[in-house]
């Protein structure tokens, strides 16, 4: 992931800013590696309601990923305090795993964590696909899940 910097001195690759030839570079760079990709897409999602959507979404994507036998899901840091609220959706989400389920969830600076970018590539070619533009999604969609999520908002 960090070679799709290229030469740029960026401290992380970002989905936006990036042109199109090189948003499927990287997508094609994703579809190389080894893996699999959940995505929880919530909807609506109006602009003063996103931290609500995003706690249903991260509530349903603990609960698919414990499924998976997933026991540690890291996140891309924010602000202290929009991380102790992911900490406390986790907690939450927690009491509908089955019993002994071991399930934690950490918080990394995207500009740390190169993998942190596959996220954003695998949610840039998802809205892209929505928006009409199929290529990219097409080019990861044997290693992509996607899960609707209603967030009543």
């Amino acid at each position: 992931m960090s070679e799709l910097r290229g030469r740029r001195r960026i401290p992380k690759l970002h989905w936006n800013e990036m042109d199109p030839a090189e948003q499927e570079a990287a997508v094609k760079t994703l579809a190389g590696l080894d893996g699999f990709h959940l995505v929880a897409i919530g909807s609506p999602v109006p602009r003063r309601r996103q931290e609500r959507a995003r706690a249903r979404c991260l509530r349903r994507l603990v609960l698919e990923l414990s499924a998976f036998d997933v026991e540690l899901l890291v996140l891309e840091s924010r602000t202290a305090t929009l991380n102790a609220r992911d900490v406390e959706t986790v907690k939450g989400a927690r009491f509908d795993l089955p019993k002994g389920t071991a399930f934690r969830v950490a918080h990394e600076p995207g500009k740390d964590e190169p993998l942190l970018w596959a996220a954003d590539i695998v949610a840039g070619a998802i809205k892209a696909g929505k928006d009409g533009r199929l290529g990219y999604r097409r080019l990861i969609e044997d290693l992509v899940y996607e899960i609707a999520v209603e967030t009543d908002c």
